[in-house]
């Protein structure tokens, strides 16, 4: 069959993104009343990305997020994309994820990082380790071991979580954490929303070097990229500065709470060329126009899952967004 928007999963990511005006407790309030709008619309899954020390992103505590959201939900998988496992130790990652599943028994994703989500003077106050990302696949294979049910004769064990069926992803938005999930045969999902340029080079290599698992028989592919739909093209723009504005105070390490839209908001020139990379697939118009670059994007990629970002001010036009976005299917 031939991969178009309509005949794969659609999903959503989540920052819980703090609005210029208000605060964290909003954020989450808004995030619930999203997951429950994709619950409601079928969307597949709502994952948390995990962020530290950024004035706009309060899913700095996921788990605990996760939960918030697995609880006023009750169908739509919910998950992490993901936990920067370099942050954690895998035998509380392994605690954590095993309560989620203990208490919402087969909804619960497990998406592993090795970045540490931060800059680099936060990830040493995380991690109190240089070397943690180093060790990113001896990592991923103890926390495998606690979550596994061999692991039950062993001096230490993680209860709950042991021999509960968790699907573990490796995320990534480089070439590296290609190879790792193929030769591991886990499914790999590519943050192409802010790192598209390794996006096919990084497909490639977990295709072709795949290995079979019990995991996962076959490469299985997600891919994540930025949707501003709106009913005209031009709202869409207009809607669209607030997410230029973030990716600007990336580049110029001057972070704020996600702005309102603005009407007169000209990207500077100089910063034209160092957001190309950035913009590269985000994905902004009406509903006809968003389609139809989304089903030449699915075609190029030939990716098994959509999942989406939407960083927009307005709450309301946020679900309208995400609405359009599913009536296309």
């Amino acid at each position: 069959m031939k991969k178009e928007l309509k005949n794969i999963p659609l999903s959503v990511l989540d920052l819980a993104v703090i609005l210029e005006g208000f605060g964290p407790s909003e954020a989450f309030k808004n995030s619930l009343s999203l997951a429950q709008k994709a619950e409601q619309l079928g969307y597949n899954r709502f994952w948390l990305a995990e962020h530290h020390n950024m004035d706009s992103i309060a899913s700095s505590a996921t788990a605990v997020l996760i939960g918030h959201v697995a609880g006023g939900t009750s169908t739509i998988r919910v998950g992490s994309g993901g936990i920067m496992l370099p942050n954690h130790a895998p035998l509380m990652v392994a605690e954590q994820f095993g309560t989620l599943e203990s208490l919402y028994p087969g909804r619960i994703d497990l998406g592993l990082g090795r970045a540490p989500g931060t800059d680099q003077q936060t990830a040493r106050a995380l991690q109190r380790d240089d070397e943690a990302a180093y060790k990113f696949p001896q990592t991923v294979r103890e926390l495998q071991n606690y979550l596994s049910d061999d692991n039950r004769h062993s001096a230490v064990r993680a209860i709950p979580g042991e021999g509960l069926d968790i699907p573990i992803w490796i995320l990534g938005s480089s070439t590296d954490s290609a190879h790792l999930a193929a030769s591991f045969g886990l499914p790999y999902a590519f943050a192409s929303h802010f790192a598209p340029q390794q996006l096919h080079q990084a497909l490639k290599i977990y295709r072709d070097s795949f290995k079979p698992s019990k995991y996962l028989q076959e490469p299985f592919v997600i891919a994540c990229v930025n949707v501003i739909a709106a009913d005209t093209t031009e709202e869409a723009e207009l809607i669209s500065t607030s997410m230029k504005k973030i990716f600007m105070g990336i580049l110029t390490r001057q972070r704020h709470p996600l702005q309102a839209p603005d009407p007169k908001f000209v990207l500077p020139r100089e910063f034209e060329e160092a957001l190309k990379p950035f913009l590269a697939y985000s994905f902004i118009g009406d509903a006809d126009e968003v389609g139809s670059r989304l089903d030449q994007f699915v075609e190029d990629t030939q990716i098994d899952e959509l999942m989406v970002v939407s960083h927009i001010y307005d709450h309301q036009a946020r679900l309208k967004s995400y609405e359009l976005l599913k009536g296309l299917q």
